[in-house]
């Protein structure tokens, strides 16, 4: 479902930590947030650029989405390393780790699709991409993100 032209960024934000993380346009497509995300892992929450030590990432994180929804409205969560194995060696590109869809807006992702089970920062091989990934699917434009960095992966 293509998005209205109103949410594209008109002045892009050269301070936005989506952009200085690569994470637009490498990732995602530049968008305009519409809702709210939450992403904890235990009693941490996930901000824009955080390090966050392997072991802490072992569960799948609490996400909460919150916002004005439409009656129907379902999300996407998708969880991805873009630049796998290591930002210093990306030799796998983007690696997904988590793929939840048919998820009802204000809800959680226990409550949609669970396509691809939880896989904690620390992939093994495989690649996959989010802007083809939301192209092929009809996806849209992103309504939210967040990035973290996972430090001293253990072996």
């Amino acid at each position: 479902m293509e998005q209205p032209e109103s949410r594209h960024r008109e002045d892009v934000n050269a301070l936005d930590p989506l952009i200085l993380g690569g994470i637009i346009p490498d990732v995602v497509d530049d968008f305009v947030p519409c809702c709210e995300m939450a992403v904890y892992y235990g009693k941490d929450q996930v901000t824009n650029g955080c390090e966050l030590a392997p072991f802490a990432t072992s569960s799948p994180p609490n996400v909460q989405i919150a916002g004005n929804f439409d009656d129907g409205s379902l999300f996407t969560l998708v969880m991805t390393d873009p630049d796998a194995p290591s930002p210093a060696e990306p030799s796998l590109g983007e690696y997904l780790h988590w793929l939840v869809t048919d998820i009802p807006g204000g809800t959680d992702p226990s409550k949609g699709k669970g396509v691809l089970p939880y896989e904690r920062p620390k992939p093994p091989a495989g690649t996959h991409s989010t802007k083809c990934f939301a192209q092929e699917h009809g996806l849209g434009l992103a309504v939210a993100a967040l990035y973290f960095k996972a430090q001293g992966m253990e072996p």
